[in-house]
Order: structure tokens, then C-alpha cells, then sequence
């Protein structure tokens, strides 16, 4: 089973670290803008999604919008590509990857989010999917939905394991009302409430 904050934490600090994870110029090449929404360059809404009102358009863009604050309050960064993880969904070199969102069918309170890794055996999905939740569900004053569901795209190989621990923290804070581990990264920002940046 995958332990708790450890890779989260590890992901935050490899980005801080490498100065070789920037993949891209200060212009932001390579990237779709963040106000547009086209869904030939988004991932497709996988079976966690299926049944539900998946977001699109002007409202999954307001979502995302949001996810990158809280993303970067909180250092949710792919520590491969040295940028906050909401940047994924734009990023033209993946087109297929990233987060889709959904309004749960049987209960508006509450929103589906799915994330489709780069590639099938990405290390690092665990620690995205478990920052995303943490980070979501941490800041849930910042939204108007209860609980944000995590869980991964199906087409990465160790995504049964991956949704089960999802679903675990998914229990827990339902039970006790606090995110497990979300104090952790909490902690990762500086005092100033922003989030360590490469230098490079």
C-alpha cells in the first residue's frame, strides 16, 4: 500500500530541486491558453465520469481556473515537467492527459475528478492524485462543492491500488471531516503563503 504524504511531499521537493524539470520557455510555448476549452485537447472523460454531468466549456474552464490556485497553494507539481499539475491539461504535448470533472449525478454536492496520466506507468500518479485530493477537499471553502472525488484513469496500470487508497482518504475525511495529510501540505508553503519555486 502507498504511504501517506511521502510522495506528495517528494514530488514538491524533486521540482524544487532539479533544475532540469523545466520543460518549457518563460513565454509558455507549447501550452493552449487557460480561457479556452477544446475538448480535441483534453482528456476524454473516462468510466469514473460516465453517467455524470461532465463539466465542459466555460465550466470546466472556471474549475481548472480555480484548481491551479489551489494547486499551487498547496505545491501540487509534476515534478517531471517542473510546473503545477492544472498546467497538464494544456500542455499540447499530452493532449490526452489531465483532469476532467463531473457534478455527481445523485448528488450536486459533490464533483467527480478524474486525472489521465502522461504515460500508463507514471511514478508519480500517486502522489498527484493524492495532492489534488488533499488540496481540493483542503480548500473546500475556496468552491461550492462538499467533496471532491478523486480517482484514476483506468489506463494507467496500477490505478485499481491508486483508487482504492483514494478511496480510504475519500472514507476518512468523510468520517472526521479532516483531510488526512493536508496539514503536510499545508506546511510545504512558505510564510508568505506561496509555494517554493525552482530558481532555474
Amino acid at each position: 500500500m502507498f504511504g501517506r504524504g511521502y510522495w506528495t511531499d517528494a514530488a514538491v521537493f524533486a521540482t524544487v530541486m532539479n533544475p532540469f524539470t523545466r520543460s518549457t520557455t518563460p513565454g509558455g510555448d507549447g501550452f493552449e491558453p487557460w480561457d479556452a476549452f477544446d475538448p480535441d485537447h483534453a482528456p476524454a472523460p473516462g468510466p469514473f465520469l460516465e453517467g455524470h454531468d461532465v463539466l465542459a466549456g466555460d465550466d470546466h474552464l472556471a474549475f481548472h481556473r480555480l484548481t491551479r490556485e489551489l494547486f499551487e497553494e498547496r505545491g501540487v507539481y509534476d515534478a517531471t515537467f517542473g510546473y503545477n499539475l492544472a498546467r497538464l491539461n494544456l500542455d499540447r504535448r499530452h493532449p490526452e492527459a489531465g483532469f476532467r470533472y463531473a457534478v455527481d449525478a445523485d448528488d450536486p454536492s459533490i464533483l467527480r475528478a478524474e486525472f489521465t496520466p502522461t504515460t500508463e506507468f507514471c511514478p508519480q500518479a500517486e502522489a498527484l492524485v493524492t495532492g489534488a485530493f488533499r488540496a481540493w477537499n483542503g480548500l473546500a471553502d475556496r468552491h461550492e462543492y462538499e467533496l471532491v472525488r478523486v480517482r484514476a484513469h483506468p489506463s494507467h496500470h496500477q490505478s485499481d491500488a491508486l483508487d482504492a487508497e483514494l478511496e480510504r482518504l475519500e472514507t476518512e475525511f468523510r468520517e472526521t471531516g479532516t483531510v488526512p495529510g493536508a496539514e503536510a501540505d499545508a506546511d510545504a508553503a512558505t510564510d508568505d503563503g506561496t509555494t517554493p519555486q525552482s530558481p532555474f
